[in-house]
C-alpha cells in the first residue's frame, strides 16, 4: 500500500541506488506529507539507512529524483537537518557539549562569521529541550552513548530546520533517554516540522510514529500507521524473518491506534 499525497515536503520518484553493480535501493517511489513523524522500518540490510544518505545527496542515485519542499536538495538545504548513526560519529573530537550544539548555527551566519551571544542562547535552549543542559561544558568523548546522542539532536534543532532525518537516533540508548526523544520528536512534528526516522524496533514503531515506510530494498508500503502496519505488510517486508519477532499479533491489534494520543 502506498498512500498518494497532495503537495507533499518530500518526494521521491523512481529512485535506485547500487553499490557497484549491486542495487540497495530498487525503484523507491513515494511521498510524505507536512508535519509527520515518520518511521522507515524493515529488516537488517534493507536499505533504510542509505535511503536517507541518498535523499540527503549523500550517496550517488543511478535513477530517478528527490524533491524536498518541491525544490532540489541544494536550493533547500538550510531547510533541512540530518542526524547520523552515531557510530560514524567521531567522538574523540576536542569540543564540549556547547560547542557541538553550536555548530547547528553556522550555515545561517555565513562564511566568516562567528557564532555571538545570539547563539549561544539558542544552543543552550537546545540542550534544555534534551535535557542536558547541566553537561554544556562537558566534552563530549567523556558523555555516555545516551548523552552524546542527545547532543547530537540538540544540534540539529539548533538547525531551526524544517523537516529533520534522523539515522536510528535510539541506538544504544536508554529506555529513559529514547522516551525523551520521542516525546520531543513528537512535540516537533505538532509546531508544523517534519521528522523522518530510521528505526529498527517494529514493536514500539506504532507508539512511535503516525506514519510508517516499510522497506525491504524495494519499497513495500509507506502511509499512515493504522492503515499499513498489517500483518500481511510486515510479512512482505521482513518475510522469514518476522517469525523470529515476538509480540507481532500485539502489534497488529493496535490498528487504529493514534501513536500521538499517547
Amino acid at each position: 500500500m502506498i498512500v498518494k499525497v497532495t503537495k507533499p515536503v518530500l518526494e521521491i520518484h523512481d529512485l535506485t541506488v547500487s553499490y557497484g553493480k549491486n542495487p540497495i535501493l530498487w525503484n523507491i517511489d513515494f511521498s510524505l506529507p507536512h508535519g509527520v513523524l515518520a518511521g522507515i522500518i524493515g529488516p537488517n540490510g534493507a536499505g533504510k539507512s542509505s535511503l536517507i544518505k541518498a535523499i540527503m545527496g549523500l550517496l550517488d542515485v543511478n535513477s530517478g529524483y528527490v524533491r524536498i519542499f518541491d525544490s532540489e536538495m541544494n536550493a533547500v538545504r538550510k531547510k533541512i537537518s540530518y542526524v547520523p548513526q552515531r557510530e560514524s560519529v567521531d567522538w574523540d573530537f576536542p569540543a564540549s557539549a556547547l560547542d557541538i550544539v553550536m555548530m547547528g548555527t553556522y550555515h545561517k551566519l555565513g562564511l566568516f562569521k562567528r557564532p555571538g551571544k545570539k547563539e549561544k542562547e539558542l544552543a543552550i535552549k537546545c540542550l534544555e529541550k534534551v535535557n542536558m543542559s547541566n553537561f554544556q561544558d562537558r566534552q563530549i568523548s567523556e558523555l555516555s552513548g545516551g548523552q552524546q546522542q542527545r547532543v547530537f539532536i540538540a544540534r540539529a534543532l539548533a538547525q531551526e530546520a524544517d523537516i529533520y532525518f534522523m539515522d536510528e537516533p535510539f541506538a544504544g540508548v536508554d529506555i529513559s533517554t529514547e522516551n525523551t526523544i520521542v516525546e520531543l520528536l513528537k512535540k516537533m512534528t505538532k509546531d508544523g516540522k517534519t521528522v523522518i526516522v530510521v528505526h529498527h524496533d517494529i514493536h514500539s514503531a506504532s507508539r512511535y510514529f503516525n506514519w510508517i515506510i516499510m522497506l525491504n530494498l524495494h519499497l513495500v508500503a509507506s502511509g499512515p500507521t493504522d492503515k499499513v502496519l498489517t500483518e500481511e505488510l510486515l510479512q512482505k517486508t521482513f518475510g522469514g524473518k518476522l517469525a523470529l519477532l515476538s509480540d507481532v499479533g500485539d502489534l497488529i491489534k493496535q490498528k487504529g491506534f493514534d501513536p500521538l494520543k499517547n
